[in-house]
């Protein structure tokens, strides 16, 4: 059923999340007047908060983390908000907070970021207070499970109250502006698709690397580690959308079957294909900072780095390796796509001027920055100025287009601006489906077991460094350098 949401339910309404992008995404929304007129927001968490508190509490983070210039009139959004204490734990809460919702005139669309050991009371809460009727949307923010079986568990306590057609999974990396730009450079440029398959591309390079460390998120981040904190998620669902199929067209059923066959044409990771590492106290942009273990106060066997040669077994990528690389506590924060191709089959400038040796033709490169900048560069060959007494020379010239600049006077929008829209409005296109989180889940829990059968323990790397030495020779055996 298609309807606009007249009601937003936010849990976890007082946590880290909300505060730093819900309630500012929100708020911008609202200056653009991208927000429906009657859209009111609820807030729920445990904190005992009215709904005067709950504004002060959203006053404050929209100070802190929503630049002046987007805020618009701040009051206007404020007294869209409330706010009603939940322990999710105790099912007869759930009345108070349907009370506290009222009857939209629309319908309804929550929010559920919360512990995936809570997903099933909130859902049962949820039920029994006639919250979750054919005008109700739900959208689940991540971690959904630690395995296959355990997001399965959630998703059929999900699906027990509604159909998959109103359940949003979130993939906050769904929503940037350069990776919904990665569809838009493959499939709107005649340029790019006739050559993105295996006889064009040599291999492609997926790197999400992050300057942090575990920032407050100590119990889950052990828990869950590299592998399943960013690869399942957020670097699979970018090699999806590197590697699938032209879609129909440009709607929610179509883009997602095209991305859960690439997931379900995975390749199992053979045991000499991946290598995991955790950081040691080093520095990062010259200032000290701890190893892992002293961060988290003891040892542990988690790895705060993963890098894996993967591969695609279909037609179009047969034989063309993906490698992907994550980890904390590396030299600069950056998420890019590296799309290397292969070399001319002849170069004519090998020898010019009967000269031995001549111009060397480099192949060209595709580079597609995510963050923190979002850009394309396109490396072309190209002479170098002169009169060739010693023979033509080439270099290699970037071609370079930085969104801010192509599209100058647009606003750069939070990721989740665009999701929450899509929530309130029912645009299901950016969400993740079912069957796709249940083959991540897949393939990733195929690399866990491996590393279990093998007795693997992650590799030491310093802080600020760019992981393992394992890891570069992952890629260099092959021929390969890591773009940094």
């Amino acid at each position: 059923m298609s309807f606009t949401a007249d009601r937003l339910l936010l849990f976890g309404a007082t946590g880290d999340l909300s505060k730093r992008m819900l309630l500012p995404s929100l708020c911008a929304l609202a200056a653009d007047d991208l927000l429906p007129p009657s859209l009111e927001i609820i807030g729920t968490a445990r904190s005992d908060l009215d709904d005067q508190a709950f504004r002060q509490f959203a006053r404050e983070a929209l100070e802190k983390f929503l630049p002046a210039e987007r805020r618009g009139s701040v009051g206007a959004f404020l007294n869209r908000l409330h706010y009603q204490p939940l322990d999710a734990t105790q099912e007869d809460g759930f009345a108070a907070l349907a009370d506290k919702v009222g009857k939209p005139e629309q319908g309804l669309a929550i929010f559920l970021s919360t512990a995936p050991s809570l997903f099933e009371p909130t859902i049962h809460g949820l039920q029994k207070a006639g919250l979750t009727g054919d005008t109700v949307r739900m959208c689940l923010e991540k971690p959904l499970g630690t395995d296959l079986e355990t997001s399965r568990h959630i998703n059929d306590a999900v699906a027990s109250a509604f159909p998959e057609d109103r359940i949003f999974r979130i993939d906050h990396y769904l929503g940037k502006e350069t990776v919904q730009n990665l569809l838009a450079l493959r499939f709107a440029n005649i340029l790019f698709e006739p050559l993105w398959n295996a006889a064009h591309i040599d291999h492609v390079q997926i790197t999400v690397a992050e300057t942090v460390g575990l920032e407050g998120r100590v119990s889950f981040y052990d828990d869950a580690g590299a592998l399943r904190d960013m690869v399942q998620n957020h670097m699979l669902q970018l090699l999806s959308l590197v590697a699938m199929e032209p879609p129909s067209s440009f709607d929610a059923t179509a883009v997602r079957d095209e991305k859960v066959k690439v997931l379900r044409s995975l390749r199992r990771v053979g045991p000499d294909e991946t290598v995991t590492g955790q950081y040691r106290a080093g520095a990062i942009t010259g200032q000290a900072v701890p190893g892992y273990d002293d961060e988290l106060g003891k040892d542990s066997d988690t790895e705060t780095f993963v890098a894996i040669k993967s591969h695609i077994d279909n037609w179009r990528w047969k034989g063309v390796p993906f490698y992907l690389r994550t980890g904390k506590r590396l030299p600069e924060r950056v998420t890019e796509i590296v799309v290397q191709f292969r070399p001319v089959p002849h170069s004519i400038f090998a020898g010019s001027n009967g000269k031995k040796g001549g111009a060397k033709a480099e192949p060209n490169r595709l580079v597609i920055g995510i963050q923190p900048e979002e850009n394309i560069t396109l490396s072309l060959m190209a002479k170098v100025p002169g009169l060739d007494r010693g023979g033509i020379r080439l270099r290699p010239v970037p071609l370079n287009i930085a969104m801010q600049n192509a599209f100058a006077g647009k606003e750069r929008r939070i990721a989740y601006e665009r999701l929450l829209l899509d929530l309130i409005e029912g645009d299901q296109t950016l969400f993740v489906r079912r069957d796709e989180v249940e083959a991540q889940w897949d393939w990733v829990d195929a690399i866990r077991a491996s590393w279990e059968d093998q007795g693997a323990t992650p590799k030491n790397y310093t802080a600020g460094s760019w992981g393992p030495s394992a890891a570069i020779a992952l890629a260099e055996r092959d021929g390969v350098t890591w773009h940094e």
